[in-house]
């Protein structure tokens, strides 16, 4: 083995040392020899791809799903033979340095992100080829944003309009023990990474049981491939709020911090979507239609602390008759 390091490295344009469509990414692939080494080729690779997979199980047959996208590929041949695989390039001994440059096209490119069963990544790849026995790889991935700030507004221009609207939703639910009434209210619909973001509860507990609310930030990834569609679902418990005694009412106030590392939001790529929701539910044992669901689009943007205290019980009062 005459190749002792194989590395490839790049250059940050800002500081999140992320890329966008139009920018240009340079850098250097490192190779450490211990003595002159002949090669057929050595070459760097730029890709963009997206990419799904997941898997079914039809009686006793299991059947996988998947697909991929190619957003751009450049390569750049570093070293290669003129005579077509006779070894008549040399590296010398030691630390060889080559540099690269690429453009990133500018074009309409989903952000980079991991989900459950699929993948959007950018990367450069080196690779040094002795013989068709001694191949040596190496790989490194950069971060990717895109350049669209509305990456979901495809899907409804009206998204936009109510990001900064309050998002309201009531439901009604009779149960053996009484009716409950459960009015939930958010203080928009666009809150951006690392931001918090209040959400009300009013519970009217006509029952016997006493009721407690739950807070949560619900996650569905969907994605496709060949015609076909799978979803996968999370759900972050951010907090229980006050119980709320039968005969009573009372209205609570949540605030939810987003984790400055939750993705943002978004529609942009054909073969898969994320989207949120907020959800308040109140755990009353086997009863359905005790939830509700406020729509919710996360941002790209840097953590900021949120200025309002939280507001725990507003008003307590006993219920009427």
């Amino acid at each position: 083995m005459t190749v002792k390091h194989l590395s490839v490295e790049y250059n940050k344009v800002n500081e999140r040392g992320t890329f966008s469509p139009g920018d240009i990414i340079t850098g250097r692939v490192i190779a450490v020899t211990n003595k002159e080494t002949k090669v057929q080729c050595f070459l760097v690779r730029a890709k963009g791809k997206a990419e799904v997979t997941w898997h079914e199980q039809e009686g006793l047959t299991t059947v996988v799903h998947s697909d991929k996208k190619e957003y751009f590929y450049f390569e750049h041949i570093i070293l290669q033979d003129k005579n077509k695989g006779d070894g008549s390039e040399i590296i010398g001994p030691g630390r060889n340095v080559y540099p690269f440059t690429f453009k990133i096209p500018n074009i309409v490119m989903p952000s980079s992100y991991e989900g459950k069963w699929g993948k959007i990544t950018y990367s450069l790849r080196a690779q040094l080829t002795q013989s068709i026995w001694l191949v040596h790889k190496t790989k490194t991935e950069f971060p990717f944003l895109t350049k669209a700030e509305f990456p979901f507004a495809s899907k409804s221009e009206m998204i936009i309009i109510g990001l900064k609207e309050q998002q309201c939703a009531t439901r009604i639910s009779f149960f053996g023990s009484g009716k409950v009434t459960m009015n939930v209210t958010s203080e928009r619909m666009g809150v951006k990474q690392g931001e918090a973001i209040g959400v009300s509860v009013e519970v009217l507990n006509d029952s016997t049981r006493t009721l407690t609310p739950r807070f949560y930030l619900c996650e569905k990834q969907t994605f496709v491939a060949q015609s076909k569609r799978t979803v996968h679902s999370n759900d972050i418990l951010f907090g229980t709020g006050d119980s709320v005694p039968a005969g009573t009412s009372q209205t609570i106030t949540k605030v939810m911090s987003i984790p400055p590392q939750t993705p943002p939001t978004f529609f942009n790529c054909c073969m898969m979507k994320l989207e949120y929701r907020l959800k308040v539910t109140l755990d009353v044992p086997l009863a359905r239609d005790s939830e509700i669901k406020l729509p919710l689009v996360i941002l790209l943007g840097s953590p900021k602390p949120h200025q309002q205290k939280p507001k725990r019980s507003i008003w307590f009062r006993k219920l009427p008759g």
